[in-house]
């Protein structure tokens, strides 16, 4: 079995389950899978995929899992892992298909408060696999020596970063080996946002929250109040904690744009996943200052596809200005000199109880050719916001 336990995935698909329990049981959401190389997938990695997918079922929170979460996570009560121990993943929920251009299709309906949970395990499952059907074979002797030169540079500059590679990693067994490298070397890394990994090796469980949540208040309540109603809804459920906001669901700037004096001060800082990291700097300080804050007193967690040396490049940039940390995922769980996987899986479509129709889900990036949702919805998305 590729995933083991639930808690081999990211700590924010815990707590936006929560939050979806706690402000909106009814709500039901679809995810769907996109592979954005465009891969052609073979019937032998659909059958593969299916088999995995069906031992899904017998994985289960163990009671001594229940009782290191609840230890560890003191925002979520009891009560949620005490039901998550009650939960199982159901393999006829995912629907799996090859298209005529053998174009891989995953999708999984439910209540969003389960619906949310599939995410991180099938992409990192697909990712596996995908590196077992091309014969790809991880050289761990190398992945540790490279693995080695970015900790030291870390330890040198000491540059603070998380372990964010749970949904790309090239496997389990190579994640385990990093992760144990880093709790070993690394003495800035801060913590992993894998849940099973952050157990096992004494380290903290990171995250807040993911795109959808934001996608979501899109969908439903309209794109000029997804971000203010995201924020407060979070805080609604949350009291201050998990407060890193992520800034890009529908741009950075109609982000700062909404960001109120209260949220500001509210929430510890911001997390930056697309764009040019260095003119958010700018943008993000600024509106600190316009609006009365101390900009020495927030963070910026950085998560873009980065490498050391590039996080590197940011923090020196930071200096004076503003905190920083970085999640850095596949540069270290799949930097194995194979290709990694370039797939997501994301909230399409969602409504508030069954009764309602559906709503499509869109997400605007402010990297270039990296929006999701159909082109009718974003480009009506992008005119609500005046982007177009």
């Amino acid at each position: 079995m590729i995933i083991r336990t639930i808690l081999d995935t990211d700590l924010y698909k815990f707590t936006t389950s929560y939050a979806y329990i706690k402000l909106f049981p009814y709500a039901i959401g679809t995810f769907s899978f996109k592979d954005r190389d465009g891969t052609e997938y073979s019937d032998e990695f659909v059958e593969r995929l299916r088999t995995e997918i069906s031992q899904l079922s017998h994985v289960a929170l163990t009671e001594k899992e229940l009782e290191y979460m609840i230890k560890n996570c003191r925002f979520l009560p009891r009560v949620y892992w005490e039901w998550l121990s009650s939960f199982r993943f159901q393999p006829e929920k995912i629907e799996i298909r090859l298209d005529e251009n053998r174009q891989l299709h995953i999708e999984v309906n439910d209540y969003l408060y389960k619906a949310t949970l599939y995410e991180v395990p099938l992409l990192a499952i697909v990712s596996e696999i995908k590196n077992q059907s091309s014969g790809n074979v991880a050289n761990l002797e190398d992945i540790l020596y490279k693995l080695s030169e970015k900790t030291e540079l870390s330890n040198k500059h000491q540059l603070l970063f998380s372990e964010f590679g749970t949904r790309r990693r090239f496997s389990f067994d190579v994640q385990n080996q990093v992760i144990g490298h880093l709790k070993q070397t690394a003495h800035y890394c801060i913590g992993t946002s894998n849940c099973h990994f952050a157990m096992k090796y004494g380290m903290k469980p990171m995250g807040t929250h993911p795109h959808e949540w934001f996608m979501f208040h899109g969908a439903q309540f309209g794109y000029k109040h997804a971000n203010y109603m995201a924020l407060e809804n979070w805080v609604n459920v949350y009291d201050g904690d998990l407060g890193i906001a992520l800034s890009d669901t529908y741009t950075s700037a109609i982000f700062l744009s909404n960001l109120s004096r209260k949220q500001a001060k509210l929430f510890d800082g911001v997390r930056c996943d697309s764009g040019d990291e260095f003119r958010f700097i700018d943008q993000l300080t600024a509106r600190y200052k316009e609006l009365g804050i101390d900009p020495t007193t927030k963070t910026i967690v950085f998560s873009n596809a980065l490498d050391f040396d590039k996080a590197l490049d940011i923090q020196e940039y930071c200096q004076g200005k503003i905190r920083c940390s970085f999640g850095i995922g596949t540069n270290l769980t799949n930097d194995t000199g194979f290709k990694p996987s370039n797939i997501v899986m994301k909230l399409s479509q969602c409504k508030m109880n069954m009764n309602q129709e559906w709503r499509e889900c869109v997400k605007l990036s402010d990297d270039i050719g990296k929006h999701i949702g159909s082109p009718e919805e974003v480009r009506a998305c992008l005119y609500d916001l005046r982007l177009e």
